[in-house]
C-alpha cells in the first residue's frame, strides 16, 4: 500500500487523542517498574482494538500483539513509560501533580504515540501480512525494564519478532525531523564508586594523618589523563566524576572520601579496557599516598547498536511518510544510554530520534531538564512513523519490507 502523505494525514486526525493521553501521563508520572496508573491509561487507550495482550509478572509492562489479515513476519514497536525522580518547573497546566517526579525524557509522548499508532494500524489491518508486537515498557530510567521483560520471554514470544523499532523524542531537533545512524547510536553506561580510606586527624597537623581528600582530587585528574591519552578519539570514552564527598567540618581531616561517577563508551572492548583502567588508576594513585582504595563498578546498559540494514529501511520509510527532507543521518553517537539496547542484542532493528523542538526563539531545554518541553504537533509524525514502519515491513504477501531489510 502507499503510505505517503495519507498516513501522516490520518495521524494528524488522531493527534488530539494522543495529546490527551500524553497530558494525562505527564500529570501523573510514575517511577521504576511499577506504573499502575500509567498502565491503566494505556489499556484504556487501546480499548476497542482487537489485540492479544500479555502482562509482565515482574513489572507493569504490557505486550499487545496486533495480527494482520494474513500470516507473515512480526515486527516489534516499543515505547517506554516511566518518568524521572526530579522536580518539574515548566509551569504547564498539566504539569506533574506529584512533587519530585517528572516526565522529562519524553516517555509520556513515546507511549501516547505508540498507543495511537495501534489505532491507526487497526484501520489498516487488511494490509498487514504478519503481526505487530506493541511493547509498552516500564523501568527504562535505570531499572532495566527491557531486560526484565526479555527475561520473562514476553518480548520475543511466538510469533517471534524479526526486527524491532523505537522512537525517542529529541528537543534539539526541528519538529518532525528524524535522525538516526547505523552502528552505535547511544553509549554503554556504567557507574563507578571509589571509596578511599586514610587516617583522620587535626587539620593543623596533616603529617599525623593520611588525608584522603587530596588523593581523591589527584584521582579525578588522573582519570581525565587516562581517558585522553589511552583511548582512540574515534572510539570515545567519557568518564565523569559527578560526586566527591568527604569531611564533616573545617578543622578535621576525615578518615574517608568517596568518588562517584559514570563511564560512557561505544564499543565493548573499549568499555572493558576503561573499566579495568578505573580500577588500576584509582588503586595505584591511592597506594602512592598510603591510602586504601576500594573500587566498585556497577554495570549499566550496553551500547545501543542499530542494524545498518534496518536503519536504511527506516530512512526510506521516514522519507516516504514524512517527506524527502525529513531524515538526517547523525554524524556520531550520543553518549546517553538506553535499555532498548537489550532488545537490539536479540534482533536486528533501530532506534530513531524524532525532533520535537518547541516553537519560539530557538532556545530549548534538553531531555532530563526540569524545564523540558516538546512540540505536541510533532507527535503526529511519530504516530505515522510507527505505523508506517509496521505497514511497510509487513507489506503484502511478498514481504517486501523484510526482504529490503535483509538486502540492506
Amino acid at each position: 500500500m502507499g503510505i505517503d502523505g495519507t498516513l501522516l494525514a490520518e495521524a494528524r486526525a488522531l493527534l488530539p487523542e494522543a495529546v490527551a493521553l500524553r497530558r494525562r501521563l505527564h500529570a501523573n508520572p510514575e517511577l521504576g517498574l511499577m506504573l499502575p496508573e500509567t498502565t491503566a491509561a494505556v489499556l484504556e487507550s487501546l480499548e476497542g482494538i482487537e489485540l492479544e495482550t500479555a502482562f509482565s509478572q515482574k513489572s507493569t509492562g504490557i505486550v499487545a500483539t496486533l495480527r494482520g489479515a494474513r500470516p507473515g513476519a512480526t515486527i516489534l514497536l516499543r515505547a517506554d513509560m516511566d518518568a524521572l525522580p526530579m522536580p518539574e518547573s515548566t509551569g504547564l497546566a498539566y504539569a506533574s501533580r506529584t512533587p519530585g517526579r517528572m516526565h522529562a525524557c519524553g516517555h509520556d509522548a513515546h507511549t501516547a504515540m505508540l498507543a495511537t499508532a495501534a489505532r491507526l494500524l487497526d484501520r489498516h489491518r487488511d494490509a498487514l501480512a504478519g503481526s505487530v508486537r506493541l511493547l509498552f515498557q516500564p523501568g527504562e530510567e535505570g531499572h532495566f525494564g527491557a531486560r526484565v521483560m526479555l527475561d520473562e520471554g514476553l518480548v520475543d514470544a511466538d510469533p517471534t519478532p524479526e526486527a524491532a523499532f523505537a522512537i525517542h523524542v529529541a528537543p534539539q531537533l526541528p519538529s518532525g525531523m528524524v535522525g538516526s545512524r547505523p552502528g552505535p547510536m547511544l553509549a554503554a553506561a556504567d557507574v563507578f564508586v571509589v571509596q578511599l580510606t586514610g587516617r583522620g586527624g587535626h587539620a593543623s597537623m596533616p603529617f599525623d594523618a593520611v588525608d584522603p581528600i587530596p588523593v581523591a582530587c589527584e584521582i579525578v585528574q588522573a582519570f581525565q589523563s587516562f581517558v585522553t591519552r589511552r583511548f582512540n578519539v574515534f572510539d570515545p570514552v567519557v568518564l565523569s566524576v559527578t560526586k566527591l564527598e568527604a569531611g564533616t567540618t573545617g578543622n578535621v581531616i576525615p578518615e574517608t572520601a568517596q568518588l562517584m561517577g559514570t563511564l560512557r563508551s561505544v564499543s565493548e572492548p573499549t568499555r572493558a579496557r576503561a573499566r579495568e583502567g578505573i580500577q588500576r588508576v584509582a588503586k595505584q594513585v591511592a597506594a602512592a599516598h598510603e591510602v586504601e582504595a576500594r573500587v566498585e563498578i556497577f554495570e549499566g546498559y550496553p551500547v545501543t547498536a542499530n542494524d545498518a540494514g534496518f536503519v536504511g529501511f527506516a530512512q526510506g520509510v521516514a522519507k516516504e511518510v514524512l517527506g524527502a527532507q525529513a531524515y538526517v543521518e547523525m554524524p556520531a553517537p550520543l553518549m546517553g544510554a538506553e535499555d532498548f539496547s537489550y532488545v537490539l542484542q536479540r534482533m536486528p532493528g533501530a532506534m530513531v530520534f524524532l525532533g520535537v523542538r518547541p516553537e519560539g526563539d530557538g532556545q530549548f531545554a534538553p531531555c532530563h531538564s526540569n524545564r523540558m518541553l516538546l512540540n505536541e504537533d510533532a507527535m503526529a509524525a511519530g504516530i505515522a512513523l510507527y505505523a508506517g514502519m509496521a505497514l511497510r515491513f509487513l507489506d503484502g504477501g511478498a514481504r517486501r519490507g523484510y526482504d529490503a531489510l535483509r538486502a540492506g
